[in-house]
């Protein structure tokens, strides 16, 4: 049992060992920091990982120094932002080391001096908000929506770095998102020889265009101002709105049934009431018939509407990008039914069915409007499957 515990020790440090040796191979050298650095937390003499921390350390350093010596050299404006990130890992990984320093290193204690790196941190802070906030705006020059966005996002960046040093940030920002961003006006037009109501076509629209709109995207149900230049429309056209006559059809059917009314005794041939085995009278049992007519009344009436969804860009030119058919149905059924005779000749599904009278029919714009509920998520549906034609 002791052996096999031993063994099952030299596996698990082996293979912590040979996890740390991989990961400095493959240059993951902020990995074998922290590994160690939680190793010596718990055994602070482990000369180890003391040595796998030390060396990954340097070797991290190094490279970062390094690149941003060669990025400083290249003078490109651009650059800043990977040099204040780098100095950011500098700083970040000097402190995850200060806490388990001093390191257990060939039989003594070792630590780094410490090195002050926020003067540079600073410099290259400012240096990339510059370069942001002017790049930014020179993009906003630019007439096309995604230097726009570009602009955006340069801009925010240098308001994470600058904070409220530019008084202009928070307009140009603004300008950028409002520039950046592409407007869809969904609106509907009747081409049906039956005229509707503008309500009616508000009722089409009565939908969240939340989940249409994307970040850089948003679809108007409403006009919402004359002043607002739109990149692209999607109308939503109604061809053609049917509605069927009322048709009412009557099925007729009889029912019967044989119920006892009384009995009689039965006699021999003098007349005398015979008698079973066991001495009773017999008795014949008589029965009548009861019928009763169903009349069942089936209503009917249906509305179909046919129409198409077209996206359109508006922008240099009006092109249509995508057409779609789209269509709608709505149906007023309505069984009712009376009887004429004896109710007793009916069973239980008659009966219930005789406890529905007959209605009105719903007239044409109450259909046109029912069908409305039925369109506007097929409306919905196609502009949403086919917002990829929107940028």
């Amino acid at each position: 049992m002791r052996k096999i515990l031993l063994l099952l020790l030299s596996a698990i440090l082996l293979s912590s060992c040979g996890g740390t040796k991989k990961q400095m191979q493959r240059g993951n050298y902020d990995g074998v920091i922290n590994k160690s650095v939680k190793k010596l937390i718990k055994k602070p003499d482990s000369e180890e990982y003391a040595r796998a921390l030390d060396k990954a350390y340097k070797l991290a350093n190094e490279r970062d120094m390094e690149r941003v010596r060669y990025l400083k050299m290249e003078n490109n404006p651009n650059n800043w932002d990977e040099v204040f990130a780098r100095y950011e890992n500098l700083k970040s990984r000097q402190s995850r080391v200060r806490t388990v320093l001093p390191l257990n290193l060939n039989g003594g204690s070792y630590s780094y001096p410490f090195v002050d790196y926020d003067a540079e941190i600073v410099s290259a802070k400012r240096k990339a908000a510059e370069y942001f906030y002017v790049n930014g705006k020179k993009l906003l020059q630019n007439p096309d929506k995604l230097s726009h966005r570009e602009a955006y996002y340069q801009l925010i960046k240098a308001q994470q770095y600058s904070g409220d040093s530019y008084p202009d940030l928070n307009e140009l920002i603004t300008r950028a998102r409002y520039l950046g961003t592409s407007r869809v006006l969904v609106q509907v037009e009747n081409n049906a020889r039956i005229l509707i109501s503008p309500d009616f076509q508000d009722e089409l629209l009565a939908f969240s265009a939340q989940d249409l709109n994307s970040d850089w995207v948003e679809f108007h149900l409403r006009h919402l101002n004359e002043n607002i230049e739109y990149d692209y429309m999607a109308v939503i056209h109604i061809i053609d709105i049917v509605v069927s006559p009322e048709e009412t059809k009557n099925i007729d059917k009889v029912y019967k049934k044989e119920v006892e009314n009384g009995f009689d005794y039965a006699k021999d041939a003098r007349g005398n009431v015979m008698k079973d085995t066991a001495g009773n009278d017999i008795k014949i049992i008589r029965y009548k018939t009861l019928q009763c007519s169903l009349v069942e009344t089936t209503q009917r009436k249906a509305v179909n509407i046919r129409g198409e969804v077209e996206i359109l860009e508006l922008d240099p030119i009006r092109k249509l990008l995508v057409k779609e058919p789209i269509g709608a149905e709505n149906v007023f059924m309505h069984s009712s039914a009376r009887a004429i005779g004896d109710l007793e000749a009916l069973d239980e599904e008659a009966k219930k069915k005789i406890e529905n009278q007959f209605v009105p029919y719903p007239n044409d714009l109450e259909m046109i409007y029912r069908t409305a509920e039925t369109l506007k998520p097929a409306i919905r549906n196609s502009i949403f499957n086919n917002r990829r034609y929107v940028n």
